[in-house]
């Protein structure tokens, strides 16, 4: 008699009965500071814009923990195990595609990378004739060649945000108050990890060259 939306109920409906009666209902059931995680589904899963895959996993784990505070309570007859069951499905799944999403990322970094570089196996092959011809091409030649150094950096650089973006995430969720220590260790292996790249790269030029 005094709820505020009667069944049936749509999830939509859930989450504002949530809210409305979560002083006087629920926060005596499960502990009171989880009326943010119902905020905060409600207000990503009704909203007229899409998230991206970042609030997708944040909702997921989001609703692991309430599941998981009412399972303190009462499994409800089997329900509450399948559906906390069927959110960690989807959080491993979300994990694989994001993780072939970074995998596909670098992998078209280090295609262009190649590409360019056997440009310049190219260039570098080239007769002595043609090297002496060069010295008397119009400037704008030079300043194409500048610009494809540029472009050249500019995806290493590119490699190197994506790979430090997902390290900081990863430490993060890991351990928050390693962020900045992570960060300052991890350069090294990054670099010893571009010295690799940088070898194989070399390979396939010579590939190339062959």
């Amino acid at each position: 008699q005094i709820l505020y939306l009667k069944p049936p109920w749509t999830l939509a409906n859930l989450l504002k009965c949530y809210k409305k009666h979560w002083m006087a209902v629920f926060g005596y059931v499960v502990p009171r500071n989880l009326l943010s995680t119902i905020e905060c589904l409600s207000k990503h899963l009704y909203a007229d814009k899409p998230f991206d895959s970042s609030t997708m996993h944040v909702l997921l784990q989001e609703s692991k923990n309430l599941l998981h505070a009412f399972s303190c309570r009462s499994d409800y007859n089997g329900v509450l195990p399948q559906a906390y069951a069927e959110v960690t499905k989807l959080c491993e799944t979300l994990r694989e595609v994001r993780a072939a999403l970074v995998e596909q990322d670098l992998s078209e970094d280090i295609m262009v990378l190649s590409e360019n570089a056997a440009c310049e196996k190219m260039e570098a092959t080239v007769p002595s004739l043609q090297s002496t011809e060069e010295k008397e091409l119009h400037p704008s030649f030079h300043v194409a060649q500048e610009n494809r150094h540029q472009e050249i950096w500019s995806v290493l650089e590119g490699v190197w945000n994506t790979m430090n973006v997902y390290s900081v995430e990863l430490f993060q969720k890991l351990d928050p108050s390693a962020v900045t220590m992570a960060a300052k260790a991890t350069f090294e292996e990054a670099f010893l990890g571009l010295q690799k790249l940088l070898a194989a790269v070399k390979d396939i030029r010579e590939g190339i060259g062959r």
